[in-house]
């Protein structure tokens, strides 16, 4: 099998078979892997390698997407790369959580998302949620968490944006609670039945 085939193939099951992207940034990752020296020295030995990819990575028959995989394949293998996913040699499905501490997530890609392992990463599955939050909402391009407390700590634009109205909650809450109704020791059986409708 070719190195292309491998790669396509591994971008096919691994990635949503119609985002470019998010094949490029799987395709990314298997060269990362490659060329970081720690695993086998072939596109394909790096695909195949056991518990890696997808089951069934090399054998299983593709469909639908396929040319999309093979030509994207092409491209990383002429040296193309996905530059969210940086030296990320790691992914799992977008919206699992796992509690390591050691997974720096750099993008979300094609349903996965793409983290580098360092010691004491600051960012956190909770980064990774935000993202798929602000994709569905199309509040896009995403600010990471460390930015957005940097912007908050900086000084105030000389013009503010007039405050936002009081919501609905708010006002209630602001509302004095109503009285307790008399507690049923204190009460007569008439006034309980009057209590109930009856």
């Amino acid at each position: 099998m070719s190195a292309e085939e491998c790669l396509a193939r591994a971008m096919y099951f691994e990635s949503n078979r119609s985002s470019e992207a998010g094949m490029l940034a799987v395709g990314t990752v298997v060269m990362n892997r490659l060329e970081s020296g720690k695993y086998p020295k072939s596109v394909c030995g790096v695909v195949g390698q056991k518990n890696q990819f997808a089951p069934g990575v090399l054998s299983k028959p593709m469909g639908k997407g396929r040319d999309l995989a093979t030509r994207t394949a092409r491209q990383v293998l002429r040296g193309a790369r996905h530059a969210e996913v940086q030296k990320a040699m790691f992914f799992h499905t977008a919206g699992y959580s796992y509690p390591y501490s050691n997974m720096h997530y750099v993008t979300i890609q094609g349903g996965n998302s793409f983290y580098e392992k360092r010691k004491n990463a600051t960012s956190t599955q909770s980064m990774v949620a935000e993202r798929i939050a602000a994709e569905k909402e199309g509040r896009l391009p995403f600010t990471p968490p460390e930015r957005t407390l940097a912007a908050a700590q900086a000084p105030a634009p000389a013009v503010m944006r007039a405050p936002v109205r009081e919501s609905r909650i708010a006002r209630q809450m602001a509302q004095p609670a109503p009285a307790s109704p008399p507690a049923l020791d204190t009460m007569s059986i008439e006034d309980l039945i009057r209590q109930n409708g009856g």
